[in-house]
Parts: structure tokens; sequence; C-alpha cells
């Protein structure tokens, strides 16, 4: 009820006869009951008061409308009068010494009147700078000719800031006389334009601008020159300099994109510069929470290229303000500079390849000046620049100085902006010597050596390293990695330590890496007296692999709980590759600091360094072991004995989650494309793509298999043996995962046949399906056949084939393929493709090891036969032919792959730098195989060798006239093969070798023959051998360890293992009495009192292969057989190499047995003499 109504409460019946429609708007609805009469007076009331109050506000309203109307006529007027009275005093014209009194009457006129947008204002302005400047009639800048004594100085003041607004709607051709009057001012009294002092310098910028007129002279480019630093002057009281004046400068000024004075001549400006206090400003703005709120787009780069061409311009102003100032930027712009830089151009055309997907980019390239200017920083002198200030800073390898620190985070930044210049920064460094003061002696240190003794004395690497030593299960690198001054100083030290350790090892050949201690002295070029220097002891090397390994395991195994204690947004931000606050670049101080305080160095990035290096080491000490056997491995780490099942469970859980990811793929759009109005225009959303899913990728994986990553990306941790029972594991998950959990050929061929009609269709479209499995194939011509049958099956090759050999007559070949003829048609290609008589195209080429790696010129030779047919470059039928080639490695790889995945052993030895290739295909990080000088012994061993005299030349290389060019061989139409030149770099023809640049050319021509020249070779042969052979399952073993799992162990055989995994058939099967027939009991003490050599050649006899299986004989597949070959012992053994089957005549005694066993292995002798 309501309180203060008094009447009667009854509800009174609501009786309407008019039939006309309620108007009011509180009156009830038609579908609401009637209001009360109490109800309905308290609605009347409260609209009438509504109504009373609106009419109110528009009372008061309308005589606000009148007071401004008023106010804005009566001040219209009053400027009228005063412009009258103004023009009255300059009605007439009058002595010079009468003007001082009119300028005196004039001001306080002018400052009521003036409106910058009135252009009769402007003249009324210009007829009082006339008077202020009439008593010099020769005005000049550097002349202190203002009489501040005319005015007071807050009309002072208020007439510089008239100026400032008057300048703003000028234009050049105007504005000469008026930019004088407001330097000179400004000059004598910096403050005045505080207020209007970000205008001022916006005007400024729009004057210097490389197309206005205003600043093309000398005279006047030094007037606006001189107007830009009048503010700067230190104040003349204290002496000091105003930061907050520098700051508005640099975010005002020198973040314009038309600075065309700046371009030209910076010493102009420079020259009258505090860049102490500029860089001062620069790293205040940068610690404080948020960027000025003008700062938009482009403007931060424009900032660092301006910055960094005025401290150009006067270089002995540079200190470690600069570089903490450069640094800063840099680090804060890395992802921008980093994808948008214009990547060098290609040198040669093996580094393309058409059937690669061309990714489109969608930002824009960086300005041209923006990139002569951050060229600077990577080019020689730049770098030289750098190493002076290694050099100049006196530092202590006991403890880590802010500076040295300071220079190893802004070289990290410089390494992440330009990739593509990561040689030559690291190239310069590595020759670079520190000076250190230990205990008061002064010494000098190269730097690699210098920054491993700082490295190794931080509290990261011995907290590491004695955690390790005390066997802990789980070295605690989370809170290492918590931000903290302390720990960004130290990672710092480390992570450059790495970086140029990794270029070491690259340059460092096996006989300078631990080279041996002799009497002999021996002359040294500069280059190996500099590796030498560098290289690490053993007891050092030891140390090392200690950290890396106990730093690498946990960022692999524990990823998942790491990356889960970061907060949610920082982790969104590693997810993205980049910091997500850059895309508001107001609220850009909002976001955490990633690793080492480097924006963009996440826990991913420095797992890669860590393991770039920690593989480095690993495939040096595979290749010349300098190691203890069992240094490598961690199993104290896991429980062995559950091992194997507790890794193919994550596989099963692995492979669960990679479906259930593809799946959501199709669903729906990426949550990338969604994601990237998190990081504005500073990534493009290719890049934003590109960089999300890897590291989504390796979270799942982290939680879904954390032992698989270590296998992938650390196998040396656990042991071999393990490793392959892993492997072949997973081989039949895959295989009973694909056939419906049918793995012999012969149920799964049941299977499709007998299977409903289903999704495989009739019975005609089953029959259809296994026919795509089957092929005929001819002896003499086993490869094309098999390419031109099987290639369309592509992921398909791995279920059962069945195969008919048919002869020259076309006629096939008796015989039921129940999986001997698979392993003969295997064989047989791979014998056919990897031959190297083939007639007419050599697909591998061998070493003087007969040891295989794709030919080289092959693309080059083809290419120069179709040339020479008159077919032109990217025509059809040239991309016909190219694409056929690539499809032929890559069905090679597919072979390769197949062997792999029935367990079937070849022989065939590829080249250790190529097996690398395999390795490191399926490696978490993102660094691929690297070539170094070592591997390419393997590869061309005079090469090596020249390389080598080369490194060791103790005169001047320049003598040699080399330079960044490589000869390469290619097919010629006269028979003879012809040479081409090709740059190893950029104007690379150029460009001469000299003792400093040496490392980097032997570098630049390792990769070059072992990585350029093949690549598309390799890339097509590791793609067709990922369709069969997860890439993953490869990265578990090292170039030696895979080319056992190819053609099996290289040990001595064992004779006993062999007995005990034969059967026996026919004549020689066992009968009850559990004994063995004579003859074989004469076989087995042959073979026992064989070489190694002569049991090998059996061994490749009877299963085409001299090696034994990993595992022992067990794992021979088919199983090693013997029956009996008749009675005649004038007969010679034969075999059926496609069932592992010797056929043994009868011999009556061990004397016979051993030499026609022998003779009939020397010969050859087969299905012939069978």
């Amino acid at each position: 009820m309501f309180p203060t109504f008094t009447g009667s409460s009854r509800r009174p019946r609501n009786v309407d006869l008019s039939g006309q429609r309620k108007t009011n708007p509180w009156a009830n609805s038609s579908w609401t009951p009637a209001q009360s009469g109490a109800s309905k007076t308290v609605a009347q009331a409260q609209a009438e008061r509504e109504r009373r109050h609106r009419e109110r506000e528009e009372l008061a309203a309308t005589k606000r409308l009148q007071k401004v109307w008023r106010g804005h006529r009566d001040r219209r007027q009053l400027r009228t009068l005063r412009r009258q009275e103004y023009d009255a005093l300059y009605r007439h014209p009058i002595l010079p010494q009468n003007a001082r009194r009119r300028m005196k009457q004039a001001l306080p006129l002018l400052l009521a009147i003036f409106m910058p947008a009135r252009s009769d204002d402007q003249q009324r302005l210009d007829w009082f700078i006339s008077d202020l400047l009439s008593p010099s009639p020769s005005p000049s800048i550097s002349s202190d000719f203002l009489d501040l004594s005319l005015f007071g100085h807050f009309a002072w003041d208020r007439l510089a800031r008239l100026l400032v607004k008057a300048l703003e709607k000028r234009d050049e051709a105007s504005s000469q006389t008026l930019l004088i009057t407001t330097a000179n001012l400004v000059k004598q009294r910096p403050t005045s334009i505080k207020p209007v002092l970000k205008l001022y310098y916006l005007v400024l910028a729009r004057f210097a601008d490389e197309n206005v007129s205003i600043s093309s002279s000398m005279g006047q480019g030094r007037i606006v020159s001189e107007a830009i630093v009048a503010p700067l002057a230190p104040d003349p009281d204290t002496g000091g300099t105003n930061l907050d004046t520098y700051q508005i400068f640099a975010y005002n000024f020198l973040t314009s994109p038309k600075l065309g004075l700046v371009r030209r001549k910076p010493q102009n400006i420079a020259q009258f510069l505090d860049l102490g206090a500029l860089s001062q400003s620069i790293i205040h703005t940068f610690s404080t929470p948020n960027l000025p709120r003008n700062v938009v787009g482009d403007d931060l780069l424009w900032l660092l290229a301006h910055f960094v061409a005025l401290n150009r311009a006067v270089p002995e102003s540079r200190g470690s303000r600069y570089l903490e100032a450069l640094y800063l930027q840099m680090s804060f712009l890395a992802p921008d500079i980093r994808s948008r830089s214009s990547p060098e151009e290609k040198d040669d055309e093996y580094e393309s390849d058409p059937d690669e997907d061309v990714e489109i980019h969608d930002f824009a390239p960086l300005p041209e000046y923006v990139i002569d200017q951050l060229g600077f920083l990577v080019n020689e002198d730049g770098i030289t620049d750098l190493l002076n200030r290694f050099a100049s800073i006196a530092s202590t390898t006991k403890r880590i100085s802010e500076d040295t620190s300071l220079l190893a985070g802004y070289t990290l930044v410089l390494l992440r902006c330009f990739p593509t210049h990561g040689d030559d920064i690291k190239m310069r460094l590595f020759q670079g010597d520190i000076r250190t003061a230990d205990g008061g002696n002064n010494a000098t240190l190269p730097s690699v050596k210098f920054f491993w003794e700082a490295a190794s004395k931080t509290d990261i690497f011995t907290t590491i390293v004695q955690q390790a030593k005390n066997k802990e299960k789980s070295v605690s690198v989370s809170a290492l990695l918590k931000q903290d001054p302390v720990h960004d100083l130290e990672w710092r030290t480390l992570l450059l330590f790495l970086e140029l350790y990794n270029f070491l090892l690259r340059v460092t050949d096996d006989e300078d890496f631990l080279p041996r201690e002799t009497g002999i002295t021996i002359q040294q070029s500069q280059a190996t007296q500099r590796i030498r220097a560098s290289s690490l002891t053993l007891d050092e090397l030891k140390l090392l692999v200690n950290f890396l390994k106990h730093l690498s395991f946990p960022l692999y195994y524990n990823l998942s709980d790491i990356m889960r204690s970061k907060p949610t947004s920082e982790r969104l931000d590693a997810m993205m590759g980049v910091n997500a606050a850059r895309a508001n670049l107001s609220d850009a101080k909002d976001a955490p600091s990633s690793i080492a305080g480097i924006t963009g160095m996440d826990v991913l990035g420095l797992r890669d360094v860590a393991s770039s290096a920690m593989r480095a080491l690993y495939e040096r000490d595979s290749r010349r072991p300098f190691l203890p056997k069992d240094f490598w491995l961690m199993t104290a780490k896991f429980d062995m004995g559950l091992f194997i099942s507790a890794v193919v469970l994550e596989e099963l859980r692995n492979d669960e989650a990679s479906d259930e990811e593809e799946d959501g793929e199709h669903d729906g759009d990426h949550p990338s494309v969604s994601s990237h109005s998190l990081t504005g225009d500073w990534l493009s959303r290719s890049t934003d793509h590109r960089r999300l899913r890897p590291t989504h990728s390796e979270e799942l994986r982290s939680t879904f298999g954390p032992k698989l990553e270590v296998l992938r990306n650390m196998p040396f941790a656990i042991p071999f043996e393990v490793r392959v029972q892993v492997f072949r594991q997973f081989v039949h998950l895959d295989k009973s995962k694909r056939r419906g959990g049918h793995v012999d050929p012969d149920r799964w061929r049941l299977a499709i046949l007998s299977g409903e009609d289903g999704p495989n269709g009739p019975t005609a479209l089953r029959r259809q399906y296994l026919g795509r499995h089957t092929a005929t194939v001819g002896r003499g011509r086993v490869f094309d056949d098999a390419f031109e049958q099987f290639y369309s099956l592509g992921e398909g090759l791995k279920e059962p084939i069945q195969i008919t050999f048919v002869d020259q007559f076309d006629q096939p070949e008796a015989g039921i393929d129940g999986g001997g003829v698979t392993k003969e048609f295997l064989i047989s290609v791979t014998n056919d493709a990897f031959g190297p008589e083939r007639n007419d195209n050599t697909y591998f080429v061998s070493n003087n090891q007969n040891l295989l790696y794709p030919n080289p010129s092959i693309f080059d030779d083809i290419a120069a036969k179709l040339r020479s047919r008159g077919i032109a470059e990217g025509s059809d039928r040239w991309r016909d032919v190219m694409g056929d080639l690539v499809k032929r490695y890559e069905f090679l790889g597919r072979i390769v792959g197949k062997c792999m995945y029935e367990g079937i052993l070849i022989d065939i030895s590829f080249a250790s730098f190529f097996l690398l290739k395999w390795a490191s295909s399926g490696q978490s990080t993102s660094t691929d195989y690297r070539a170094n000088l070592n591997d390419l012994r393997d590869l061309d061993p005079e090469l090596y060798q020249g390389l080598m005299s080369l490194k060791n030349y103790p005169g001047d290389v320049a003598d040699l006239s080399l330079d960044f060019t490589i000869a390469d061989s290619v097919w010629d139409p006269s028979g003879h093969r012809r040479t081409i030149t090709r740059p190893l770099r950029k104007d690379g023809a150029s460009l001469p070798v000299t003792n400093k640049d040496r490392p980097l050319y032997i570098s630049y021509v390792a990769n070059h023959r072992l990585v350029a020249q093949q690549y598309r070779q390799t890339k097509a042969f590791l793609r067709g051998l990922g369709t069969i052979i997860n890439p993953s399952w490869l990265s578990m073993f090292n170039q030696s360890e895979l080319q056992r799992l190819i053609g099996g162990d290289s040990s001595e055989i064992d004779v006993e293992d062999l007995r005990r995994n034969t059967s026996y058939s026919g004549l020689y099967a066992i009968g009850d009495d559990g004994q063995e027939h004579p003859t074989i009991c004469f076989f087995w003490d042959v073979m026992r009192k064989l070489k190694d050599s002569e049991r090998r050649d059996v061994l490749k006899y009877v299963t085409s292969t001299p090696r034994a299986p990993l595992l022992g004989f067990s794992q021979l597949k088919p199983q090693f057989s013997i029956r009996d070959g008749g009675t005649d012992e004038e007969r010679l053994p034969s075999t059926s190499t496609c069932v592992n089957l010797l056929k043994l005549p009868v011999y009556k005694t061990a004397a016979t047995l051993r030499t026609k066993l022998l003779y009939a292995v020397q010969s050859g002798a087969g299905f012939d003499l069978s």
C-alpha cells in the first residue's frame, strides 16, 4: 500500500462506456489487470513532476545558449574593436625609435585577438614581428638580439606559444621569419613553449620534411636545425638537461617518417644534442608502464632509425647508455623487424623448390631508410664498433658486469632481428678479444673463452651442475626461469656463449677440437690459432655437456609444468611467439618479460639454443668419441623396467590427441584467426599462424608424451637397444592401427575381402583396393615399374603389397608371394635405384668409402639437357620433367622407409652427413641440419683437404685471389662437363676472402656442398621417407645408429645366436629324438671356424645382407632356414634370398661342405646353380 494515501483502498469498478482508446502512457495495457485508484493517482503525480522538471531543464538550456551566444557575440565584437585598434597602430609608418612604444601597445592587443586560422590575424602577426626584428637589420639566428626587457616574462611566454600555433597554420613559404623569431625566443627562454612543446616539434617535423623547400638551402636548413635543438639547451641555472624535453623531442619529432633534414645531414643536429640525455630519455620511457599516447604504427621504427643515424654522426658520443637504449628499442621491436625485414635474395636456384608452398606475407616491408640504418648495426663497421666495446670494457670473469651483460643482450637481440646476418655477427664476435682485470692483473681472452669463464661461474650454471652431481632426479629449472634481474643477467651471458660456441663448433675440425699434445711445433695460421685458443679442455667439455643435458632435459620432460607455471597472458604471448601487448602500444609495458629480458626469447627459444649446442657435441662424440661410453645416458631419470610400455602408451595418447586436433581444424577456423587482434599490425596473420601452431603442439606433446619428447630430442639419454625395441613397437602399433588389428598380410587381405559392405563399398571395390597394392615388375626395370605402379599409393605403401616378377618375355615367374617375393622386390628396387650403372639418371653417388648421398648435380644436369633440346625454363614440359625427378626421389624415400617398416635389412650404406639430416627431420627444435667442415670429409675428401690447407695457411689469404663464389660442375652437350660459378652470399663475386672472414668462407663452402646443392633431392627423399616412417621415430637415433637400423649390426656375427634362430625342413627337419642331421652339425662347425668376413659372405649369400639384425637373429624376417638340396655332393649350395633359405646338399664331410660353401659364396651361385 502507499503510506501517503489516506483515502479508501477499495478497488472501484473500472467501467469505460466511451469506446475510446486510452492515451495515458501510464495506463494499464490490454493484457494487464487494471490499476487501483491510488496507483493511478501516484502515476499521474509522477508524470506531472517529470513534465515540470523537463520544462525547467529546457528553460535552463535556453538561458545557457543565450548566455554562450551573447558571450561569443561580445567577444567577437570586442575582438573586432581591438583589431581596429591594432590596425590603427599600424596604419601609418613610424620612425624606428617609436617602434618600441608601438610594440608595447600592440602585444596585448595581439595576444587578445590572434586566431591562427585567420589569414588577416597572421598578417597582423607579421607586422608585429617586423617591429620586433627592426632593431637588427640583418637578423641571424646566432645573434642574441631579442630585448627581453620589452615585456614581462609572462608576456614573452604567451608570445612564444602564439608563434608556435601560428607556425602550425603557416605554409613553408611564409614561415622563415616567424621560425627565426621563434627559435631566438626559445633559445633565450627554453621554458616558454613548455605547454606547447609537443606541437612545436610536430610543426618542426613538417618543416624538416625532405619535400619542403624551407629545408633545401644550407642557410634555411640551419635555421630549422637550430630551432630543433633550441629547447634542448641545458638549464642556464643548473647546467642540467631536462629529460622530459628530450622525451618529447624523441617521440614527437624523431618518430616522423619524413625528416629529410635529418637524413641528409644528421650531424647538423647531432652536434648540438646531448646524445647521452637522448639515450637516457628513451631508457626512461621504456622503463615506465606506458609509452606516449601519440606513438602508433611505425613510429618506433622511425625513432630507432633516426636514433642510430644521429649517434653515427657523432661516434665519440656513444657509450653504454646508447647501447642500452638501442638494446631496449630493438628488443621491443624484434618481432616486427624480423618479420618485415626484406629477405636477402636467393643466391642460387638451389635455395628454392618449385614444389614448396610459397608463403604470402600480408605485411608491408620495412622502409628503405630504416633498413639502411639498421643495416649499419650488422655490417662490418657496426660489428667492429661492437667489438671495440667488448675490448674497451675492463671486465672480470669472477662476476658479470652489467656492461658485459648488456652487450651480450644486445648481441642476442641482433641475432633475433637479423637471422640472415647471424654468421657474420658471430664470426666477428668470435674473432674479438676482451680485456679482463682479475685480481688487478690485466689480461686478454678470446671472446668465446671469456664468456665460457663468465658463464661457468654463474649461479644458474653451478646450481644445475651441482644438482646433477648430487644425482637429483629432477633439476629445478622452473625456479631459475622466474623473472629476476640477476637471473636475466646470467641467462644473457649463457645464451651468448652458447650461440658463439655453436658457431665455433661449425668451423672447427676434429683435429682442432681436441688437439693432441705433441712436442712438434707446427706453424699455424691466425684462424687455427684463434680456434684452438677458443676451444675448451676435456674437463671443461664434460662440465658443459653435463650442464646442457640437465638444462635441456626438464625443458623437454617438464615443459608442460614450466609453461603452466606462467601467467595465462604470458602463456598466450609465448604461444603467439611475440608479446601480444605490442598490439596496443599504450599497454605495451604491461606485458611480462621474457627470458633474459629479451622480448620473444621464451622457454622454447632457450631450449633451441641449448639443444643445438648439445646435439653438435653429441654428433662430434658419435663421430670421434672423446667422452666415456655411458656419459650421455640418463637412465636414472626413468624406471627402465616400465619404460618401453610407458612410451608406447604415450604414443597411443599422442596419436589420439593428434587425431582430435586434426578433426578440430576441419570443424572451424583456427584459433589464430580470432586471436590475431591481439597482435594488431605488428605481425602478419601468417606469422601468427606459423608461430602459434608449433608452440601449441610442443605443449601438447609435452603434456601427453614427455618421454617421447626426450626420445625425439635427447635420444642419447636412453640405451640404443631400448630405442630399437621402442622403434619396432611403434611400427607394430602403426600396423595394427592401419590394418584394423590384422598385422599379418594374409589376414589383412582376407579381412578386406570378407568385410561387410561399408565405407569400402562392394566386393568389386575391395578387389580394386587390393589391386592397387599389386604390381607386375620386370627384371632389369624394377625401379621404373615400381615407380609407375606404386607412386600413387602414397602412405598406402605401408600396407602389404603383392609382387609378380616377369622375365624379358613378360612371362610371370613361378612362385607365390608369402613375404619373400616382397623382400626380393624391395632389395631389387634399392639395388636398381642406388646403383651407379643406371642408363638415364644416377640418383645417388658414392664417395671413396662407397657411402651414398644424393647426386648434387642431377637437377643442374637435367636442366642443361632440357635447354639443349630447346625446352624453355618454366614451360609445362620443363615443370613435368623436374617434377617427375622430385617424385622419384620421394618414391626412393618411401622404398627405404618400407624396408625399415617391414624390418628388411638392405646392404646399402649412406654417408653420415646425409643420415644426420634424417635424424634432424623429426626434432622439436626449429634448427635443421647445419653443415660443418668435418661432414665435408665424407662428401669430397679433396675439397676437405683444400679447405684445411686454406684454414691453416699462414700467409695472407688475399694473395690467393679467392672470393665468395664457388664453381659447380654441370652436363654439357659436348659430352664433357663444364663449370658454372655461383655466389656463396649476396654480391659474393665482389667480396674477396681475407684472413678475418676465412672461417666464414669455409662455412659457406661446406653449407653449399652439403646443404644447398642437395636441398631439393634431400627434401623430396625425406618427404617420402617421412610418409612411411614417422620423422620423430628417426630422430631417436644418430647417424651411425640409423645406418645400423637400415643395414643391420656391423659387429661380429654370433654363430650361436644364428643357430638358435634357424629352422630346418626336408631331410634336415629335427625328429623326435631332437638330434640334428650330421650335415647340419658339419655346417655349424664350419661356420664357427670361418673368419668373420667369411661368415658375413655366407650371411649375405643367404639373406642378401652381410649384417645381423640389431636385436639378434630372432628379429630376422623371414627366419633363417636350411633344407636339403639333394644327395649329389658335386652340387653347390644355393639360396632363395627372398625367404632367407639355404638349400644345402647332403655332404659326408665337413671339409667338402666348407669347400663347396665358400666356392658358392665367392662365385655368386644362386638360382641358376641350384
